[in-house]
C-alpha cells in the first residue's frame, strides 16, 4: 500500500523540520516548502494527500496558496496553521475548503491526531 503524502508549507524552518519528523514517524511520506511557488510545484509533481499550510508566508500568503492548491486538486485536504487569531482569514480559508486550523503554538499531538483522522478516513473511503 502506498504511503500517504503530507506537504508542510511554512516559512519557518524549525516548524517544517519538527512536523516532518512527527509525520515521518507516523509512516507518512513528507515534503516541505518554504514558499507558495515551491509548494505548488510539489503539489503538481508529488500529489500530496494533505497539506499543512501556514497562513502567513512572505510573497504568496496562505489564502492565495490555498486557492491555487484547490485549482490543481479540488480533493486535496488542507489544514491551516496561523500565529494570528485572525477570524476573517480563518473564515475565508474555511470557505475556500480548508478542513480546520491550528493556532501557533499548537499542540503537536492534537495536530498528529487530526492529520491521522483525515488521512485514515480517506483510506476508508477508497476501500468502499
Amino acid at each position: 500500500m502506498e504511503k500517504n503524502k503530507v506537504l508542510i508549507v511554512d516559512d519557518q524552518n524549525g516548524i517544517r523540520i519538527l512536523l516532518m519528523e512527527v509525520f515521518n514517524s507516523e509512516g507518512y511520506t513528507t515534503f516541505q516548502a518554504a514558499n507558495g511557488k515551491l509548494a505548488l510545484e510539489i503539489v503538481r509533481t508529488e500529489s500530496p494527500d494533505l497539506v499543512l499550510l501556514d497562513m502567513k508566508i512572505p510573497g504568496m500568503d496562505g489564502l492565495e496558496i490555498l486557492k491555487h492548491l484547490k485549482e490543481i486538486n479540488p480533493e486535496i485536504k488542507v489544514i491551516m496553521m496561523t500565529a494570528y487569531g485572525e477570524l476573517d482569514m480563518i473564515k475565508e480559508a474555511t470557505k475556500l475548503g480548508a478542513l480546520m486550523h491550528f493556532t501557533k503554538p499548537f499542540d503537536i499531538d492534537e495536530m498528529r491526531v487530526a492529520v491521522n483522522m483525515h488521512l485514515r478516513n480517506k483510506s476508508v473511503d477508497q476501500c468502499s
